[in-house]
């Protein structure tokens, strides 16, 4: 560049000013490529490629409760493979703080749809053949100390028996781990029931399930399938969507309110407090200089050049900024992905997220260089001199 020695020689004025700019940019940045991998994934289409598993629920929400019948009918959908079902229990360990998914489910059809599950054959089998049997994530049962054999007693709370008592006891049968390469919601840190003995002993309820996990033989009849299962209840008093599981994961996390919008808005703040950084370290920047800009204009350096100038050092100070904290946000991205997708399904770093980190630095510099700049092409070489 023919005028990087100046460029160069200005950011070393104030080197530590320069380093600190660069250091909170970079944090911002940072926080930007994070922030915004999520609200991407919250925000973008229900994509049907790359899942084999579908869910199928209530039309009306997920907390609405479908009819068992409709098992058989979408196991009989040409394409479909295996078919399960699952209910959220709640109910409370001991205390309340010791919260932990907890699911009925039928033994042998899940454990065929999540192949990702390590189960030993013999667990797998007393899991079924006993009614009151129980399987809880390793890491679970490292946390409470359980070990095969034990009483595992829940108060219930959304359901209670038939005789209306809330004091559920379940037989820990197996301990499960989960394939690193295929996190599902929940991980190893949640429980399985039997559905048999769940769906016999309820109060009320009977005859229902939360939503069905649908594994199917080729992905790419996902979109085909979802739409036959639908189509297939239309109209009916349990009409049901049907999405991947990676969409109806991130709709389970946005119980707690709309993430993108939310990720969005933290993007804002963040990067209007990256425009104040910005803006008051080239302002400052070019007032110390207001002698230099002159010399430079009494020795033929045009209002042009000058403008050039001071943007160009703008620029330099958000791009380095964004460089470094795309590269942090990558690394620290790595490092959470697993935990993301077990609460929100596949979160991955997308392109998407470098293009518009390197939008948003191009026009913060702009934004918050353009007016000292225009202020210093403005000078006049008389004023400045004599301010000096």
């Amino acid at each position: 560049m023919k005028y990087w020695t100046l460029i160069s020689a200005a950011l070393n004025r104030k080197r530590w000013r320069t380093v600190l700019t660069i250091g909170s940019l970079t944090i911002a940045f940072m926080l930007f490529g994070m922030l915004r991998s999520v609200a991407v994934a919250f925000t973008a289409e229900v994509d049907f490629e790359g899942d084999d598993r579908l869910i199928v629920m209530s039309k009306l929400s997920f907390t609405d409760p479908l009819p068992l019948s409709y098992r058989e009918r979408i196991r009989a959908v040409e394409g479909v493979s295996h078919v399960a079902h699952r209910e959220w229990f709640g109910g409370t360990y001991i205390d309340r703080e010791n919260f932990f998914p907890k699911w009925p489910v039928p033994p042998e059809d899940w454990f065929e749809v999540y192949d990702g599950f390590r189960i030993s054959e013999q667990e797998k089998r007393d899991f079924i053949n006993t009614r009151t049997g129980m399987v809880a994530g390793k890491a679970l049962a490292d946390k409470f100390n359980w070990k095969v054999g034990d009483k595992i007693p829940i108060i219930g709370d959304i359901w209670p028996k038939e005789d209306m008592t809330n004091l559920w006891e379940f037989d820990l049968v197996g301990i499960f781990e989960v394939n690193e390469s295929d996190p599902v919601y929940g991980g190893d840190e949640q429980v399985f029931i039997n559905h048999d003995y769940f769906e016999e002993t309820r109060a009320w309820g009977k005859g229902t399930v939360g939503n069905y996990i649908v594994k199917v033989k080729n992905k790419s009849d996902n979109e085909k399938i979802a739409k036959e299962i639908d189509k297939m209840f239309a109209n009916s008093f349990n009409e049901t969507k049907t999405s991947t599981e990676s969409a109806f994961s991130k709709m389970f996390a946005e119980q707690v309110g709309d993430i993108g919008f939310i990720m969005n808005s933290i993007l804002s703040a963040v990067f209007f407090t990256m425009l104040l950084v910005t803006g008051n370290t080239m302002s400052q920047a070019v007032r110390e200089r207001t002698s230099e800009f002159a010399v430079f204009k009494t020795i033929g350096y045009s209002d042009k050049t000058i403008l050039s100038l001071v943007l160009c050092e703008s620029i330099v100070i958000c791009l380095v900024s964004m460089a470094l904290g795309i590269i942090l946000s990558f690394l620290v991205f790595l490092g959470i992905s697993g935990d993301l997708s077990e609460f929100a399904g596949d979160i991955a770093f997308e392109y998407s997220v470098i293009l518009w980190a390197l939008v948003a630095a191009l026009l913060m510099a702009m934004i918050s260089g353009l007016p000292p700049a225009v202020g210093a092409m403005r000078l006049k070489v008389v004023d400045a001199l004599r301010k000096d």
